[in-house]
């Protein structure tokens, strides 16, 4: 497992330790999950099987049906 060292000014610090014990983990775990979370490269299963959740979704066929002409633009 590889280490990191990073510098972080004051207040970045507090708020570090803030959210990681507002979160009830250690610092690093707290870093490993939020460089877990905004690295990944597919949705969470949580998003996956939401997929279809929507009945009253309107299908493709309306959402690509009669084309709605663009509004009036002011001039420059």
């Amino acid at each position: 497992m590889g280490q990191v060292t990073i510098y972080l000014d004051d207040e970045n610090e507090r708020r570090l330790k803030t959210a990681a014990r507002a979160a009830g983990m250690p610092v690093s775990r707290w870093v490993a999950s939020l460089i877990q979370e905004k690295t990944r490269t597919e949705w969470p299963e949580s998003i996956k099987q939401l997929a279809g959740s929507w009945t009253d979704f309107p299908d493709l066929e309306t959402l690509r049906g009669k084309p709605i002409p663009d509004a009036r633009r002011e001039p420059l």
